[in-house]
């Protein structure tokens, strides 16, 4: 099996699991850093070395992967997956490419703000509505304490696409915008995509010190430490920040949706993110890999993770994001998660978005590092998409 960093604590608990229920079993585990899944998953086939049965794929890589026969469908696997439990806001964005699906739906994420009430409340802050309004409290509360090493947030803008461009999306689709219209044409040149470059640009300079080198390792330890006040996370970040083992910050949070900007009225989130288990071309032991990709997005495994301290795992699953055991284990993060997995704005899953992707994080990174213009960034990003979709 071949997972992210991020998702070490779950791979402990699927292989502990799944041995246990199929004695004889072995389950070896390979963490890589999140940004070289596709590039590992395609070198393993494309050289011959079949080391891996199983991907634990980003979800918009998922095109790329078959569209070079890393993967293969799973049309008929998935008739054994209850599929019609599967959160309806990412279970065609996770899995379907031209018309057949190639991976199960495994960690449903999406993006939520994330606050500390304790700095809010001694600075006099409410939780922000608008973008604006963030900018605004983020800009006081910068001033106020970054002398002791407080600041108003954290905010993630490591140049690699699932940490920057995520964060650019949480605004794209506050402002109402999108990447691709109805015919795939990009969209990054609209009123909408440039104020929310904008957005980002604007608050850049109030967060903690270096956005282009905070990740999410990073960006976790400084609101854990409880030295941001806000944080544009995962949902499962309230799971985190509840474990009395790693969290300065228990029961002093607050999760709310994402701000709004421009003419948007209405929060949306993004699919952020997100993860989906892919069966290799090239796997050696292809039946005992659906068994375990089958069970691992189960209800019933994905229950347990999202009720484990550390999994790093959201829900998959209606069933699941319902659950009484998981209102009852982390409150906060059950209500937030289930108003923004309630529709999303997705990503591109075509073969070419991690080109389109690279193309808008490094833009964005150059804009902030030089606090360029966001009008002539969008406008630069969009001539790229339009070249690189021919």
């Amino acid at each position: 099996m071949l997972f992210p960093q991020t998702h070490a604590g779950a791979s402990e608990i699927l292989k502990k699991d799944f041995e246990a229920a199929n004695p004889g079993v072995t389950v070896n585990v390979t963490l890589v850093p999140y940004e070289d899944l596709q590039q590992k998953a395609t070198l393993d086939v494309q050289s011959g070395a079949a080391e891996f049965d199983v991907f634990d794929s980003w979800y918009t890589e998922v095109g790329a992967l078959a569209a070079g026969s890393v993967i293969v469908p799973l049309d008929d696997m998935l008739k054994d997956a209850d599929d019609d439990d599967f959160i309806p806001a990412i279970y065609d964005a996770y899995s379907k490419i031209d018309g057949k699906r190639y991976s199960i739906p495994f960690d449903g994420d999406t993006e939520v703000l994330f606050y500390n009430k304790e700095i809010l409340e001694r600075n006099g802050v409410e939780p922000p509505t608008t973008w604006n309004e963030y900018a605004d409290a983020v800009a006081k509360i910068t001033e106020a304490e970054k002398d002791d090493g407080v600041y108003g947030a954290a905010i993630m803008g490591q140049q690699t696409p699932i940490i920057l461009m995520s964060t650019y999306a949480n605004r794209l689709a506050g402002f109402g915008g999108g990447f691709l219209d109805e015919e795939g044409n990009p969209t990054l040149d609209t009123e909408a995509a440039i104020g929310a470059a904008a957005s980002l640009n604007d608050v850049v300079g109030d967060a903690m010190p270096t956005p282009l080198e905070t990740g999410f390792d990073q960006a976790l330890q400084a609101f854990l430490s409880g030295k941001v006040a806000f944080m544009e996370f995962w949902t499962d970040l309230g799971t985190f920040a509840q474990d009395e083992s790693q969290s300065k910050i228990v029961d002093k949070w607050g999760v709310m949706q994402l701000p709004v900007g421009g003419d948007a009225d209405k929060s949306l989130a993004a699919l952020d993110a997100g993860y989906t288990m892919t069966l290799s071309s090239a796997a050696k032991n292809p039946d005992l890999a659906k068994k375990f990709m089958l069970f691992a997005t189960s209800a019933e495994t994905n229950l347990k993770l999202i009720t484990s301290y550390g999994s790093g795992i959201d829900p998959n699953r209606l069933s699941t994001l319902s659950a009484d055991e998981y209102k009852e284990f982390n409150p906060q993060v059950q209500e937030a998660a289930s108003a923004s997995l309630n529709g999303a704005l997705p990503w591109p899953t075509s073969k070419e978005a991690p080109e389109l992707f690279q193309a808008l994080t490094d833009e964005l990174a150059t804009m902030i590092s030089t606090n360029g213009d966001a009008e002539s960034t969008m406008k630069k990003v969009q001539s790229q998409w339009e070249s690189i979709l021919g």
